[in-house]
């Protein structure tokens, strides 16, 4: 398979680079979950895979499926297409089908990298699906890849990854537009715990 190739060799990639990896213990087993995640190079997605030993299926910008290679790339490697700058109907579709597949999906609540290393705020997607899924979210933090090539290559790469929490308090409750900014914002604060410490 493509996917388990590709993550074979970036392993060796990132194990040359002096990777470190912190609290791996905390991504469930099994069941759906959301993988959070910092976005500052395009790198990101490329560790968070390596990093865990669960497949993640990854949202990823609707303009690199345009082009046919790209598009089967990408597909064989789990990963499909988002409108970033609207509510996409499609993307929220095939995501909600894979967590009830019991499967990981990764999204990076920003919804575009951050030039200046700083969170952004979230959009409302990541909540959305946490809620309508019904998946746990685990936080991830990447550290180090927005200077790591080529230039800073030598630089350690850490990624962090904090405890599942899930919204069960929310889950029977009217989705407004207020309770999927709060839980966003709180999927995004954890995120800037593990930054911060």
């Amino acid at each position: 398979m493509l996917y388990n190739f590709c993550r074979r060799l970036a392993r060796l990639v990132f194990f040359f680079c002096r990777w470190e990896i912190e609290g791996l213990e905390n991504l469930p087993c099994e069941g759906p979950v959301i993988v959070a995640s910092n976005h500052i190079s395009n790198w990101d997605p490329i560790l968070v895979g390596a990093a865990l030993n669960r497949p993640v299926h990854f949202m990823a910008k609707e303009e690199i499926f345009r082009f046919p290679i790209a598009r089967r790339f990408l597909s064989r490697c789990h990963a499909f297409p988002v409108k970033r700058h609207k509510a996409d109907r499609q993307a929220i579709r095939k995501a909600l089908e894979i967590l009830g597949e019991g499967k990981l999906v990764g999204i990076f609540p920003e919804g575009s990298r951050s030039k200046t290393g700083e969170l952004m705020k979230p959009h409302a997607g990541i909540a959305m699906l946490a809620l309508k899924g019904q998946a746990q979210v685990v936080p991830v933090a990447c550290i180090g890849t927005d200077r790591w090539f080529p230039c800073g290559w030598r630089k350690p790469l850490v990624i962090k990854i904090g405890e599942p929490v899930q919204y069960v308090e929310y889950y029977e409750r009217r989705l407004s537009a207020q309770v999927l900014e709060q839980v966003s914002q709180d999927i995004m604060n954890k995120i800037q715990g593990l930054l911060s410490c």
